[in-house]
């Protein structure tokens, strides 16, 4: 059974990602509008009805933001961790809100989907690797350094939504005050393009077939020189820069022939690289 995969928001202003299998699906974070969320995904085809669950990573406004309505809208389960849930306060009725642990799995359907602890600066943040059909996605963003398990999870991915948050040169001269800069590439922050690439050069599986550079900060990056940055190195790999302000296309693993969601995007023009705001 094919794996359908989609970065629905990926930014500090909103990041929301999408991985389903045909029958049913779950949503890593919900930092954009309910609204927004239900519109970006109606235009890739993809249908809240489908959705079973929601992950969230952290207590961030940017990953939880559209969290309450979506949840309460749809009954929809959240599974977070206890400290995530109490940093978020969140209008969730109880019934609906499920304990999260490191390295726990949880079955969706024909979905796993396993949470791990990262390195950044909330109550408890998580990571997220989702399997099903015989592929492997992982979601690695907000990740202040490559620790064992990002290292060793990377390596066991078909796709993967992994950060790459800030060029350094453009972050040290840029306008962010010193301590700022100092919390984004301290260890506990955001990584970086060059953190990232080196993760990606000695740590990809060969049956890696999607890269999704997320999670682009917009005063310290930008999406061509990221691209370019990957794309000397991808191999087999196709590079995707996830937007900031749309959705990407959807992408599949192990579909053999067009789906639904590839019509759509063909009908809509939305075979693009990347559409950052």
């Amino acid at each position: 059974m094919p794996l359908f995969i989609s970065s629905i928001a990926s930014g500090s202003n909103g990041n929301c990602y999408f991985i389903g299998n045909g029958h049913e699906a779950i949503l890593v974070d919900a930092g954009i509008s309910c609204r927004e969320t239900e519109k970006r995904m109606a235009r890739q085809g993809l249908s809240m009805q489908q959705v079973k669950a929601i992950f969230v990573s952290h207590e961030h406004t940017d990953h939880i933001k559209g969290l309450s309505v979506l949840a309460n809208k749809y009954q929809l389960p959240v599974f977070l961790t206890d400290g995530t849930r109490r940093a978020c306060k969140l209008a969730i009725p109880d019934r609906l809100l499920h304990p999260l642990a490191d390295l726990q799995t949880v079955g969706i359907g024909d979905l796993a989907i396993t949470s791990f602890r990262k390195y950044h600066d909330a109550i408890d943040p998580h990571s997220f690797l989702i399997e099903g059909g015989g592929h492997t996605v992982g979601v690695f963003t907000d990740i202040g350094r490559v620790c064992e398990r990002i290292d060793d999870f990377f390596g066991r991915c078909d796709a993967v939504f992994l950060e790459t948050n800030y060029d350094m040169d453009m972050l040290m001269r840029g306008r962010y005050p010193f301590f700022l800069k100092n919390r984004i590439r301290g260890g506990y922050g955001h990584l970086s393009n060059a953190e990232a690439l080196e993760l990606f050069v000695k740590r990809r599986s060969p049956r890696l077939r999607h890269l999704f550079l997320s999670h682009l900060s917009r005063d310290n990056n930008d999406p061509d020189l990221v691209y370019n940055l990957f794309d000397e190195h991808r191999v087999d790999t196709e590079i995707v820069v996830a937007g900031r302000c749309a959705e990407t296309a959807v992408y599949h693993l192990g579909a053999e022939t067009a789906t639904p969601y590839q019509k759509i995007d063909v009908q809509l023009g939305i075979q693009y690289k990347y559409d950052l705001c």
